[in-house]
């Protein structure tokens, strides 16, 4: 069945402001809903591309957006109507960050959003613009340098709690520099499947579509795309299964399940399957990864990538890690748990406003739990591999430490690998390397 265009289809800004009052609503993800909306909207190329800047922008600017808005409305801003408060912020954004997109232009757009709403939210959101911009960026001031905390967690726009607590793990002095790459958009890359092509004949295809792309830094398979990546679905090389989307990060991770041809391996957080297809691609059809995954939905699609990657060698299973209905040992068992995510800002910047410090301890509690359900799976002298998208101590060094001491036949093994710390840990960071911020560490069983 088609998908029914929203009424929002022509129009980037209003593309853009349907994204943003489903994140506000609900709990979809952006990227997700934009990828949803671009598809059923028929967008120019540019057009496409400023939908994207202002979802993800407005996003990412959203705490500095609500302060200024604070300032400049006599209520509350949870008393405003989503739709409403989303133009606002759109309108914002567009005047503070998009220096191309004239004043005028921005307010009226989002009063032109708010259209059905009826003439007094028409007028308020244009009389609240209108403050703004007559106001300037000077005249829209940020929190004093007495509260330093406060005023990075303003100026860079994140949950004041986040930016104390990477305060008191990094240092107040690295803080902006942390926050500073959370707010850069994260680079489109891709995997390059070896099955079907190598990395210099896919960059040279690329090449010849037009599309701007290099060799990434650190995984041996990954390709940075820096212009035309609104096109890659349509390509031959896509639809061929010549290459697949993963970030970087998440590529040392899959590397880290180095098993030879043949191998069994179990991925018991499979959805939605960047990893698992990364582990398959380079084991021999005489192998098998098991995806274990509660989201059948996210199974669903992991066996249509496989499928148009050209790998059979996955078998998906539905059912809960803690609990694996899994019977006999595996060489290998990838855990690539649910966390945080706070490693993953600049790809879901709503995660920021979602997360709150409870989190942290309860989801540490949840990664420990699936170690020790999937501990058993793991053969004499085979591997347990245990990532998160996050570099929190709980979620990182504290459930390693606490499943060794709880598990002693399971020891940390040093990582053959970039990015690697003295301690024998995985852990990139969008600051240091230009890579979301992920943790691994790789556990050896005892023979």
């Amino acid at each position: 069945m088609p998908r029914r265009v929203t009424p929002a289809a022509g129009d980037a800004r209003a593309v853009a402001h349907d994204v943003l009052v489903r994140v506000a609503t609900t709990d979809a993800f952006a990227d997700v809903l934009l990828a949803r909306r671009l598809d059923d909207a028929d967008l120019a190329p540019p057009d496409r591309a400023l939908a994207t800047g202002l979802v993800y922008g407005t996003l990412a600017w959203q705490g500095r957006l609500d302060h200024h808005l604070a300032a400049l409305v006599s209520r509350a801003l949870a008393d405003i109507e989503p739709a409403t408060l989303a133009a606002l912020r759109l309108g914002l954004y567009q005047l503070l960050f998009l220096d191309r997109i004239p004043a005028y232009a921005a307010v009226d757009a989002s009063v032109r959003l708010v259209e059905r709403s009826g003439r007094g939210v028409k007028g308020f959101v244009n009389a609240v613009l209108r403050r703004a911009s007559a106001a300037g960026r000077s005249g829209l001031a940020l929190p004093p340098a007495s509260d330093p905390v406060g005023r990075l967690a303003v100026e860079w726009s994140h949950p004041r709690w986040l930016v104390e607590r990477w305060a008191g793990e990094l240092g107040l002095e690295v803080v902006p520099a942390v926050l500073e790459a959370n707010n850069r958009a994260a680079p489109t890359t891709l995997r390059v499947n070896p099955r079907r092509t190598t990395r210099d004949a896919l960059l040279a295809e690329l090449a010849e579509e037009g599309i701007a792309a290099r060799a990434g830094r650190f995984a041996p398979g990954a390709v940075d795309v820096s212009g035309g990546a609104g096109r890659l679905r349509t390509l031959a090389a896509h639809r061929e299964g010549r290459f697949a989307f993963q970030s970087e990060a998440s590529q040392l991770v899959a590397a880290l399940v180095d098993v030879s041809p043949g191998a069994r391996v179990v991925d018991a957080c499979a959805a939605p399957g960047g990893k698992t297809l990364a582990v398959a691609e380079r084991m021999a059809a005489s192998g098998r990864v098991v995806a274990l995954d509660p989201n059948r939905q996210g199974l669903a699609r992991l066996v249509g990538e496989a499928r148009r990657l050209g790998i059979a060698e996955v078998l998906a299973v539905c059912g809960d890690a803690r609990r694996p209905p899994l019977a006999g040992r595996f060489d290998a068992v990838l855990v690539d748990a649910p966390c945080s995510g706070l490693g993953t800002l600049r790809q879901h910047p709503e995660l920021r406003w979602r997360r709150t410090p409870d989190d942290v301890p309860r989801l540490a509690v949840l990664q420990g739990e699936i170690l020790a359900g999937v501990a058993p799976l793991v053969a004499p002298g085979g591997l347990l591999v245990y990532a998160v998208c996050t570099r929190t101590p709980e979620e990182t060094t504290g459930v390693v430490t606490s499943f060794t001491a709880a598990h002693p036949r399971f020891v940390v093994e040093p990582l053959p690998l970039p990015c690697v710390g003295d301690e024998g840990f995985l852990r990139t960071s969008p600051h240091e390397h230009g890579l979301d911020g992920f943790f691994a560490a790789r556990l050896r069983a005892a023979a």
